[in-house]
């Protein structure tokens, strides 16, 4: 076995803790970063370097022979803050870009669904853009109560692309799929729990303590069984594969229109955006 080098990663803290196997601990503490490059200091924000390496991850998690679950967690105020609006502004300028990005967001989500490793999630605070496709397509999600769950496309003026298509429907039911993702409403964590958008919810001081209870549980089992367990009930998310491959497309043709410009600048002037209507 080749040990893996994550030391390559600059928006991603990464540690290792929970059972030891042949003196290694096998569970992978994966921290998006809210200062450095991964962040903005407050948040974890994807910008160009960023939404790579969360793409990028799941495929080391899945080579690497030591690991038997990997926890992702946010850090600072939040889960994570969505896109970065620079590369967002790349995105709905430069061809290259928007197709570079497309084919990460594409790996992103088709990365986490094929890695062979039991992925734990712990949302706390904002939980937005690509940290929260990892957050909801994991394994077991598990959020803080208060946690603010959006899934801000529409917001943005783009379609729900990334996740939203193939794993909403399945996790909540396509009317309140529909419902969250057409308004961009927030959802807390309480009330994700309530829909069956995430695993559990559970106070915010106990968060981290459960992602590690769990992800030790899963861990310490038998690996054969949890990994192909995980293969199966993931065949549910491969069939829907045309309808992520869609909406994907759609999101990305949306990035090339006129709509997303107008989303940006509502976002960086802190308004309401104002997509041709009236007053």
């Amino acid at each position: 076995m080749t040990p893996i080098d994550y030391s390559r990663y600059q928006t991603l803290a990464i540690t290792r803790r929970g059972p030891s196997v042949d003196g290694t601990p096998s569970v992978l503490d994966i921290q998006m970063r809210a200062d450095g490059p991964g962040g903005n200091g407050k948040l974890p924000t994807a910008g160009h370097e960023g939404h790579w390496e969360l793409s990028e991850i799941w495929r080391d998690v899945g080579r690497d022979d030591s690991v038997r679950c990997a926890v992702l967690r946010g850090s600072g105020m939040g889960f994570s803050g969505g896109g970065d609006l620079a590369l967002v502004q790349d995105m709905a300028t430069d061809f290259e870009v928007r197709t570079r990005v497309w084919k990460e967001a594409r790996d992103l989500v088709y990365n986490v669904i094929n890695c062979d490793k039991p992925i734990v999630s712990a949302m706390h605070g904002p939980a937005v853009g690509a940290g929260l496709v990892a957050g909801l397509l994991a394994d077991i999600s598990i959020a803080a109560k208060s946690a603010k769950i959006v899934d801000g496309h529409t917001r943005l003026g783009v379609a729900a692309g990334d996740h939203a298509a193939i794993v909403w429907p399945l996790l909540c039911g396509l009317a309140k799929a529909k419902y969250y993702l057409m308004l961009c409403d927030p959802i807390s964590g309480e009330e994700a729990e309530r829909i069956g958008l995430v695993s559990l919810a559970v106070d915010d001081d106990a968060l981290l303590d459960k992602a590690y209870e769990v992800a030790d549980r899963l861990a310490s089992g038998s690996q054969t069984a949890i990994r192909w367990t995980k293969y199966s009930l993931n065949n549910w998310l491969r069939q829907a594969g045309p309808a992520f491959d869609t909406s994907l497309a759609l999101e990305f043709m949306g990035f090339a229109g006129p709509d997303v410009r107008e989303g940006v600048a509502s976002l960086r002037e802190r308004r309401a955006p104002r997509y041709g209507v009236d007053g």
